[in-house]
């Protein structure tokens, strides 16, 4: 029997690229339907103490989020996952980091009308923006980012993993996150990053 599972994104995170190659390869050896979502890095960091830079960062990163829900609104939620896997080829894989670029590129693309590329800058996307990014974030709570995975009514932050697992690998991850993540009680189980996301 087929399961849904729902992943909630920013284009501009690295370590929510690296958990959505995860899933979606581990799509390929379970019976898993991976429907990706919107949330927005931005708006969680909203009144909080930033470095000058991430602030930087948090005012560009509205553009491609407001862009994938302009797509969404215009071809339905289908279309999240092939323009967010190609944001995150330039801007990741490809280091493309105009982030204006990077949108209209991947709208070009997955064949669409470039022009939701104006979205970027417009505020009236922003309204359903909150409201996709709270439908994933809020059952998780504010201690943790992106990315956020619900499975059923089970919902958690990450696996924040690099490389992505392969084949039965990552097949065997799922596994083991939706066991654990699914267990009565547990909260947390962490271990410090020693190295950056490795997007081969």
């Amino acid at each position: 029997m087929t399961e849904t599972v729902d992943l909630w994104v920013d284009p501009v995170c690295p370590w929510a690229w690296m958990t959505s190659r995860w899933l979606l390869e581990a799509a390929t050896v379970r019976d898993l339907d991976v429907r990706v979502h919107v949330m927005s890095l931005a708006v969680l960091n909203e009144g909080r103490d930033l470095s000058a830079e991430y602030i930087d960062l948090m005012r560009r990163a509205w553009g491609p989020v407001r862009v994938l829900i302009a797509a969404e609104q215009r071809y339905g939620e289908d279309v999240i996952e092939p323009l967010y896997s190609a944001m995150g080829q330039h801007y990741h894989v490809r280091g493309v980091h105009d982030l204006d670029a990077v949108s209209v590129n991947a709208l070009v693309d997955r064949g669409l009308d470039t022009r939701l590329a104006e979205a970027a800058t417009d505020p009236s996307f922003d309204e359903a923006l909150r409201a996709s990014h709270h439908r994933g974030m809020d059952p998780v709570g504010d201690d943790v980012g992106t990315p956020v995975i619900h499975v059923g009514e089970v919902a958690f932050f990450g696996p924040v993993v690099t490389p992505a697992p392969k084949g039965e690998a990552a097949g065997r991850l799922y596994d083991g996150v939706v066991a654990v993540a699914a267990t009565p009680g547990f909260y947390e189980l962490k271990r410090t990053r020693t190295k950056g996301p490795d997007f081969s």
